[in-house]
C-alpha cells in the first residue's frame, strides 16, 4: 500500500486552534476530506492516516465519524488524558471504533521539557502498552532524551517519532538532533515519520539537498524497515504544496530496494499501524 502516514483536517472556530496564528495565512482556512482525497489520488496514494491536531476527546471522536464517512482514511491517531487516572476506560472506548489506530499529544508544547516522565503520564502510556496501542511522539531535540527513557521503560509500546523530531534545517543543526535521534532509534519499538521536514527548513529559501542529510541520518539509524512517509498536510503549505513534500522525499532518499522503498511509503505505515 501507498500510505500518507500524517495528515490534518480541521474546521476554524470548531476548537481553539490557537496555534493558527495571523502570520500562518496559508492555513488559516478550512480543511476536509474533499481536499485531501484528490492529493492521494494524483499521487498514487491509496489512503491516509489522520492525526490529532488538538487536546481533545471530542475532536478524536469528530475524526473518527470522517473515517467511517471516507474510506480513504485509513486510521485516527486521536488523543487522550494521559494524566488521567481512568485513562484506560477511555482508550477502551476508543478501542471499540475500527479506524481508532493510536494517540499523539502535542509533548513538545508542554512547560516541562520531561513532560513525559511525569509519573501520572508514565503511568497513562503503560495503559497504553498494555492494549498495544501506538503513540506518536511529538518531539523538539531537547525532548529526545525523555523520549528515550520512555521507549526503554515500555519496550512493549510502539513508538513513532513525527517530523523526526523537528531537527533545525534551517539553522542547519546537527548534534543535539543527531546523538538523540541515534539513542532513540536503537530502540527496536521506535519508528520515525520522514514528514514535517520542509517546514523545518527554510519556508522560502528550501530545496531538497538541505533535507538529505537528516534523511541519510534516520535512514541510516533507523533502517528503512522502520521509516514512514508523511507529508504533514496542510501544515506543509507553509513552505510547500503537496506535490513538493512528495518530490522532496523521492528526491532525499538514498539508493534502497524496491521492497525498503515499497516499505517507507506505505508497507510499514500499515503495519505500525495495523491498517489495511
Amino acid at each position: 500500500m501507498r500510505i500518507d502516514a500524517h495528515q490534518h483536517f480541521w474546521t476554524l472556530g470548531q476548537f481553539p486552534h490557537s496555534w493558527i496564528t495571523e502570520d500562518l495565512q496559508p492555513l488559516r482556512r478550512n480543511f476536509g476530506p474533499s481536499d485531501l482525497q484528490p492529493l492521494l489520488a494524483q499521487h498514487g496514494l491509496e489512503g491516509s492516516i489522520l492525526v490529532q491536531t488538538f487536546s481533545s476527546l471530542e475532536e478524536t471522536r469528530w475524526f473518527l465519524t470522517l473515517a467511517m464517512q471516507h474510506s480513504f482514511i485509513l486510521g485516527v491517531v486521536g488523543w487522550v488524558d494521559l494524566e488521567d487516572p481512568e485513562v484506560g476506560d477511555t482508550i477502551d472506548a476508543l478501542q471499540e471504533h475500527p479506524r481508532f489506530v493510536g494517540i499523539r499529544h502535542v509533548a513538545h508544547d508542554e512547560p516541562d521539557v520531561n513532560w513525559l516522565t511525569r509519573p501520572e503520564v508514565l503511568r497513562g502510556l503503560g495503559e497504553l502498552e498494555i492494549r498495544r496501542v501506538p503513540f506518536d511522539l511529538l518531539l523538539k531535540p531537547p525532548h529526545l532524551a525523555a523520549a528515550l527513557r520512555v521507549a526503554e521503560r515500555f519496550p512493549g509500546l510502539p513508538l513513532v517519532v513525527d517530523h523526526m523530531a523537528k531537527p533545525r534545517i534551517a539553522a542547519r543543526g546537527w548534534d543535539d538532533w543527531a546523538d538523540g535521534i541515534s539513542a532513540l532509534a536503537r530502540c527496536p519499538n521506535v519508528s520515525c515519520k520522514l514528514s514535517g521536514m520542509i517546514t523545518e527548513a527554510d519556508w522560502k529559501q528550501w530545496r531538497p539537498e538541505h533535507l538529505r542529510p537528516y534523511v541519510d541520518h534516520v535512514v541510516e539509524k533507523f533502517s528503512p524497515r522502520r521509516l514512514l512517509f508523511g507529508t504533514d498536510w496542510p501544515v506543509c503549505l507553509l513552505a510547500g504544496g503537496y506535490s513538493r513534500v512528495v518530490e522532496a522525499l523521492e528526491t532525499s532518499l538514498p539508493a534502497l530496494t524496491l521492497g525498503e522503498r515499497a516499505g517507507i511509503w506505505g508497507d510499514n505505515a500499515a503495519r505500525f499501524y495495523g491498517v489495511r
